[in-house]
């Protein structure tokens, strides 16, 4: 399964501080528990990648008639 692959699984996301100066990002689904943990910095690389992940799908859903689509 790559990044642009649908599927029907559920997942709950929880992303806070934790322990030691880190930050955990916690995924929880059908049968799986996936603590992630990130020192600050590393951290906040991955919120400029979210950032510009949802910048890109905003100009996706724009696409050639120039307009935001409607959700």
């Amino acid at each position: 399964m790559g990044i642009n692959t649908e599927s029907d699984i559920a997942a709950n996301l929880q992303i806070g501080p934790f322990d030691a100066e880190m930050v955990r990002i916690y995924v929880e689904g059908e049968g799986i528990e996936l603590p992630l943990d990130f020192d600050p910095d590393e951290a906040e690389e991955i919120a400029e990648e979210l950032m510009a992940a949802a910048e890109a799908a905003r100009a996706a859903g724009r696409g050639a008639r120039g307009k935001p689509r409607k959700g």
